[in-house]
């Protein structure tokens, strides 16, 4: 036997049990007796059996009244916390936060986290790490909440918002014959072997159409699948590489890498931060995402 019960009707049960009076009840929860009367029966009807019983001018829960108090006290107080963690969430008391970060954005993205988690200690956040393309696509099957990433391309249902400048530098190691030379022309630079992301990358992306506009041909001779190789390839004196200002901060502090002075470069980007359009964000989310965007988040960053 399935039972169709509903939130009312078990309010106006547990009343007149506590009571023990439909017209205590009815003044409690505001409704007239005729009403408790009418929700009273209706639940009996769901349950096939009587839930109160009458002796005298006094009422009494039956066996089965017994037994539906104890479950009913039981789910309102399930409902109760319920409530609790829901205004706990609109109070950022609690809550969770699930992050795609791209995989140059693993260099920003934990100063950021651990300033926001200082602020509010009570949010837990997952993070993953991801290339753009299965980045897109957790995004796509809502599998995250935001991003943090280049510009994503058009034509996709996502929101993008710009947080944070993420300029790109062309690096050499301290001794390429280009290290001391000021003003550099791009045509000089593409004369020279670079190491580059796969093709797909947000980097890549942003570097072939920067050149591609210059009228210059640039062409990899090595790829690789991160930025880390391209830093390795490049000290080792492979070639020269393009990299995300972001996460060359230490080499260049240490004199393992060194930023070309190139006409035109560095090449402004940002870093966005991505939803579904229309996604409903939580409130841990919504906090995030507002101390993003209400602070300068440059200066979270080590310098």
């Amino acid at each position: 036997m399935s039972m169709h019960l509903t939130f009312r009707q078990l309010q106006v049960f547990t009343a007149v049990a506590k009571h023990q009076s439909f017209t205590r009840a009815a003044q409690s929860l505001h409704l007239s007796q005729p009403a408790v009367s009418m929700q009273v029966r209706q639940m009996e009807e769901q349950v096939g059996l009587p839930l109160f019983e009458q002796l005298g001018r006094q009422i009494y829960l039956t066996e089965a009244g017994r037994e539906m108090a104890r479950y009913s006290a039981a789910i309102t107080q399930q409902l109760d916390e319920a409530v609790q963690v829901i205004n706990d969430l609109k109070g950022l008391s609690g809550g969770h936060i699930h992050i795609s970060v791209a995989t140059t954005g693993a260099y920003v993205a934990p100063y950021l986290l651990a300033a926001f988690s200082t602020l509010h200690p009570q949010v837990t956040v997952s993070m993953d790490v991801a290339n753009r393309e299965t980045l897109l696509h957790q995004l796509a099957e809502n599998e995250v909440d935001v991003a943090i990433m280049g510009r994503p391309p058009a034509g996709l249902s996502l929101e993008a918002t710009a947080f944070l400048e993420n300029p790109l530098v062309i690096i050499a190691a301290p001794d390429h014959p280009l290290a001391q030379v000021r003003a550099i022309t791009l045509a000089a630079v593409a004369a020279y072997p670079f190491i580059m992301r796969e093709s797909g990358s947000g980097t890549r992306i942003a570097v072939e159409q920067f050149f591609e506009k210059a009228g210059i041909a640039l062409h990899a001779s090595i790829e690789v699948s991160s930025h880390e190789a391209i830093k390795h390839a490049v000290r080792a004196g492979m070639g020269l590489g393009i990299a995300s200002l972001h996460t060359v901060r230490e080499e260049l502090q240490a004199g393992r890498l060194a930023v070309l002075d190139v006409q035109g470069l560095p090449i402004e980007r940002h870093w966005y931060l991505v939803h579904r359009q229309g996604k409903r964000l939580s409130a841990a989310t919504q906090v995030f995402r507002d101390f993003l965007l209400d602070q300068e988040a440059a200066r979270l960053l080590p310098e």
